[in-house]
């Protein structure tokens, strides 16, 4: 059985604590606006994932009550950042596997100021879910005093320069070109471009990335409506409804650990893993995809996922993005929302906020940011500790 999207909404990405609102605020405003979306009423959704990381147990249907008291499952998930991308894939196999015909998937976050932790809980690392991945970091490059996700990244961007000769201004073209696209995003959390030298000149947050290749804390949420092609025909959606046809999530392996590679260990063999399974599930390769949501909570991440998906060969991604094959006018368009560098990345939010903006995108409704003619969207969110999903979509 097809799963479809069939609506999405969600809220601004705000920076934390700049605005007087509560989680259950973020997830009525993108919960509604999904169900708006998809001329679809609460009483009819059957199934409900929320995802979220930093807010307590049941939080989610704390959020979801103010969408309505109907009394059905309610399930909170929890994937570190790949939190938002698998309450979708819960939702779709709700509907794949004949569960439900009409299911809710939601995500949000309320965050704090400041660089994340070493976890989800922020917690010392002998205890933290992600000891091991940290464990490998260390006995390579040490472990300074800097923000632990930006340092365990950092240090694969360090590898990378050494292995592939993949240079600082090929990284600071990442964060360029993702702050140049979120111009035209007006649920941005940041909308201002940044040249090539401005993001090279930024606060270094570890060597070589600065802040303008980093990610921020973000407050926010995003929602998608799955149904069942049943549902599509009964309700004469076909024009709304964008095909999930193909997702598949993978966990870290033996490879991710063995090279003691931070490459390795930030979780470029899983997303390789399941870009593969997806392909494979949905018939297509990276060659049929026009546009792509990537995670790229730092620049490096996003030049690893390029090789990852097959866009270019191990080592090639620096040039790749240098060629301009990565924005409008190349052969793909790459985190037209600004990515998580410049939309924010609120964790449990964002894996669902990339399937909104790809859902827009094949609809023909992106606005200032459409990608002309996209048919094909991929999305691929990752989290440390570890999980990556990739997801591909398709509008007929």
């Amino acid at each position: 059985m097809k799963a479809y999207i069939v609506g999405v909404g969600m809220t601004k990405f705000e920076k934390p604590e700049s605005k007087d609102w509560q989680y259950w605020d973020m997830v009525k405003e993108a919960g509604g606006a999904a169900l708006a979306d998809a001329s679809v009423a609460y009483g009819q959704v059957q199934q409900v994932p929320v995802g979220y990381c930093f807010q307590a147990s049941t939080a989610g249907q704390r959020a979801v009550y103010e969408l309505g008291l109907s009394g059905v499952p309610v399930y909170n998930v929890n994937n570190n950042c790949a939190t938002g991308a698998t309450a979708l894939m819960m939702a779709r196999q709700f509907v794949e596997g004949g569960l439900a015909d009409c299911v809710l998937a939601l995500g949000f976050e309320k965050m704090k100021r400041g660089a994340l932790g070493g976890g989800s809980d922020g917690g010392d690392f002998k205890t933290s879910p992600v000891a091991r991945h940290y464990g490998v970091m260390a006995a390579r490059h040490g472990f300074e005093m800097t923000p632990p996700t930006a340092q365990i990244f950092g240090n694969a961007a360090r590898e990378h320069m050494e292995r592939y000769g993949t240079t600082e201004a090929q990284l600071a073209a990442v964060g360029a070109k993702n702050h140049r696209h979120s111009v035209n995003n007006p649920y941005a959390q940041f909308q201002d471009p940044y040249t090539v030298e401005e993001v090279l000149a930024a606060k270094t947050i570890h060597r070589p990335l600065t802040k303008l290749q980093c990610s921020p804390t973000s407050d926010g949420a995003a929602a998608a409506v799955v149904v069942s092609e049943r549902f599509v025909v009964q309700h004469g959606l076909h024009d709304k409804a964008v095909e999930i046809a193909g997702q598949a999530m993978t966990t870290d392996t033996e490879e991710s650990f063995a090279s003691g590679s931070c490459i390795d260990v930030v979780g470029k063999p899983m997303s390789r893993a399941a870009a593969g399974q997806a392909y494979e599930t949905a018939g297509l390769g990276i060659e049929d995809v026009d546009v792509i949501e990537l995670h790229d909570c730092f620049s490096v991440n996003e030049l690893l996922t390029y090789e990852a998906l097959g866009m270019c060969p191990d080592g090639a991604s620096g040039k790749l993005v240098e060629s301009g094959a990565t924005t409008y006018g190349g052969r793909w368009v790459v985190n037209p929302s600004g990515g998580l560098i410049s939309k924010g990345h609120p964790l449990g939010a964002t894996g669902l906020a990339q399937a909104a903006e790809l859902t827009w995108q094949l609809r023909g409704q992106a606005g200032a940011r459409q990608v002309e003619g996209a048919r094909v969207g991929l999305a691929h969110n990752i989290g440390l500790g570890g999980a990556a999903v990739v997801t591909l979509l398709r509008k007929s």
